[in-house]
């Protein structure tokens, strides 16, 4: 009968002391489980108002999930009494072995955070990087694959692109198109410039400001340099630039303006006939 009643004294205790813990634990797990669901909405909703990227926005909600219910279980936990100090030892631990083994995927994520943050580049853009030119066609959160101008594909890594020289050719709305035309050292120069004006005027992709410009740029081995700099949108670049090329000699040959190629003079001497 003692034995009895001791344990329900001890099973009363029991329930007595942990049941409301367990029930606030409960309580709170329900309150905070809500509120971590609010957070993560307004963060959303804040960075759609910022427009930040699709992708990165996907991510940011995510950690923000994962970090603030972990969070709140962990306090849970801590109010029904349960020992989380070691627990959050050995999480620390375990996150430090997989960053030393990951550290270079880290890198690259690290690196597509930024990307995709500052938009250095986006989708479309032409960009050239680590000896590659090519169009971006997609921005991942480890990697960057682009389509290079004889269609193929590079992946490159974010890490990469993150802490290198990049050079975006589609970020400006205009480009300049240097070209270089020779003629002859016995060919009228005003009138070689004249033709190539007249050329540039025809061409409508040409923009007219800034204004396009022609120069003597080198008296050279061979030839007279005319150094030729229009002004064009980026998508017109290489047309204008190819075009130009082949109607400068077109029409060059209707002028006859000479375009020269190196040429040499070979002088042979005879030596005399021993007597």
């Amino acid at each position: 009968m003692d034995q009895l009643e001791h344990t329900s004294g001890w099973v009363q205790n029991l329930v007595l002391t942990y049941v409301p813990k367990l029930l606030l634990a409960i309580l709170t797990l329900i309150i905070g489980w809500w509120i971590v669901k609010r957070i993560v909405n307004v963060l959303e909703r804040a960075m759609e108002r910022s427009h930040v990227e699709v992708t990165l926005r996907g991510f940011f909600k995510s950690m923000a999930s994962v970090i603030l219910k972990a969070l709140l279980f962990i306090s849970v936990a801590s109010m029904v009494g349960i020992e989380t100090t070691s627990f959050i030892a050995m999480l620390g631990a375990a996150g430090l072995a997989v960053g030393l083994a990951l550290q270079g995927s880290l890198a690259n994520f690290a690196g597509g955070v930024l990307i995709l943050f500052f938009k250095p580049f986006k989708v479309g853009d032409l960009i050239e990087a680590q000896g590659f030119l090519g169009k971006v066609k997609e921005i991942q959160i480890f990697n960057t694959m682009l389509t290079t101008v004889d269609n193929r594909r590079v992946i490159i890594p974010n890490g990469l692109l993150s802490n290198g020289a990049l050079i975006n050719l589609n970020v400006e709305p205009k480009r300049r198109v240097d070209m270089t035309y020779g003629i002859s050292y016995d060919d009228d120069v005003l009138h070689a410039k004249d033709v190539i004006r007249q050329l540039i005027a025809k061409d409508e992709r040409i923009l007219q400001d800034p204004p396009s410009e022609v120069y003597v740029s080198a008296h050279a081995d061979s030839s007279i340099n005319l150094l030729v700099r229009t002004w064009v949108e980026p998508s017109d670049y290489w047309g204008v630039y190819f075009d130009m090329h082949e109607q400068v000699k077109l029409a060059f040959d209707r002028e006859q303006i000479t375009i020269p190629f190196p040429q040499r003079d070979v002088h042979f001497f005879k030596e005399p006939t021993p007597a």
